[in-house]
């Protein structure tokens, strides 16, 4: 059973994205109270698509070249990356469907 990873360092998130897959990525900050709600959103959905996809969470005040990277503007921000490429943003706490429709959509390719 894989969880949640929080990204400790830069490298963590790059490393995940060059392996390629499907890999979400949760841009977000402690203080955040939608964040907040998003993280059990994240724990079922890891548990819904297991190996197909991997969920990275990233803490904007910790590592905030990251959030640069793939332009945050507002938290939380969930990217949805494909073979390392950023695939669909999703700005905002999103109903749990949301998340799932864009998984569907990719996930369900990389395991036919």
């Amino acid at each position: 059973m894989m969880a949640v990873i929080n990204t400790e360092h830069a490298d963590t998130l790059r490393l995940r994205l060059r392996e390629g897959g499907t890999v979400l990525v949760d841009y977000g900050a402690p203080w955040c109270p939608p964040c907040q709600t998003l993280l059990p959103i994240l724990e079922e959905l890891d548990e819904e698509y297991g190996s197909n996809v991997t969920i990275l969470k990233v803490n904007c005040d910790v590592l905030p070249e990251l959030a640069a990277e793939a332009g945050v503007m507002g938290l939380p921000t969930v990217v949805v990356y494909n073979g390392g490429q950023p695939m669909e943003k999703l700005v905002g706490l999103r109903p749990k469907s949301a998340y799932q429709g864009v998984l569907d959509r990719f996930a369900a390719a990389n395991s036919r």
